[in-house]
């Protein structure tokens, strides 16, 4: 015979939507019972203390933990919107602040030029904006926002800082061209202000790297000139104004003809750091005539 299969028992189970419904079902009841019914005077007071107070406990706990939450969140919303609206007021204050640095920048360097201008207010000047520059780390030449039609011509002096940035090489009716001292095909006649001696200074790039410029045939058989002296555009330049400020003697050597020196010169002007220049509304040919 062949053995016998035991079948199993089917378990019993009710869907757990039906099973939620029943309950929603007796909850609904006990709660109409223990409002519609004084429970207390019946002798089945103590089953329903047991179930209904419990339950109703658990739905006010249920209800109170759920207000609690709702409260929180709203808590969380405000404060996320507070956040929002506080980091909006830094970016604000941040560009606010970013402008009046400029503003203070600007406000140096017009300071600056309005010292410039009367320092050599003999000679009529107007203001321009470097536009553009060459490639490199220093304005050895660029261009400024004014030209022909502000009265500009080529030769004019333009001035900086504290003294001589250079002269216009070329010009168009709205924009000029500005050679710079400290280029290297730039040649001034110089004098050194304490001795009236006479010297060429001479551009050099690579000397800027160093913060210097170049002279050369110093006359100084006195040996009058020091460390530190001014050095001034001579009269007896063909391109520049006399006694406009170069710089300051930084270095002297002895050629080796035991005559003439030469050496080294700090710029006035700061080369590596120009925005606004003026341009001095005269020529040395038209002062000549």
């Amino acid at each position: 015979m062949s053995p016998l299969v035991k079948r199993k028992k089917e378990k019993f189970s009710i869907p757990s939507k039906y099973l939620l419904l029943i309950l929603t079902c007796i909850c609904i009841a006990l709660m109409a019972f223990s409002f519609f019914t004084d429970y207390s005077s019946m002798p089945l007071n103590k089953v329903v203390g047991y179930v209904v107070v419990p339950f109703q406990k658990g739905v006010t706990n249920v209800g109170t933990w759920i207000s609690n939450r709702v409260e929180e969140l709203g808590e969380l919303k405000e404060v996320l919107k507070e956040n929002q609206e506080l980091k909006e007021q830094v970016a604000e204050l941040t560009i606010q602040n970013t402008q009046l640095q400029q503003d203070k920048y600007e406000l140096n360097n017009l300071r600056e030029l309005l010292e410039l201008d009367e320092q050599y207010s003999s000679y009529d000047k107007v203001g321009a904006r470097i536009i553009a520059r060459d490639s490199g780390n220093w304005f050895h030449t660029f261009t400024i926002d004014k030209g022909l039609n502000d009265g500009l011509t080529v030769d004019m002096n333009v001035i900086a800082g504290g003294g001589l940035v250079g002269r216009i090489t070329d010009i168009g009716d709205n924009w000029a061209k500005v050679n710079a001292i400290i280029n290297d095909d730039s040649n001034v006649s110089g004098m050194v202000l304490a001795s009236s001696d006479t010297m060429i200074v001479t551009g050099s790039l690579q000397l800027m790297a160093e913060g210097v410029i170049g002279y050369e045939q110093l006359n100084d058989t006195k040996d009058k000139v020091e460390l530190g002296d001014k050095v001034v555009t001579s009269n007896i330049s063909d391109k520049y104004l006399p006694g406009i400020l170069i710089g300051y003697i930084s270095k002297i050597e002895q050629d080796s003809n035991n005559i003439t020196k030469y050496g080294e010169i700090t710029p006035a002007v700061d080369f590596s750091h120009l925005e606004e220049v003026l341009v001095i509304l005269e020529t040395k040919q038209q002062i000549s005539k």
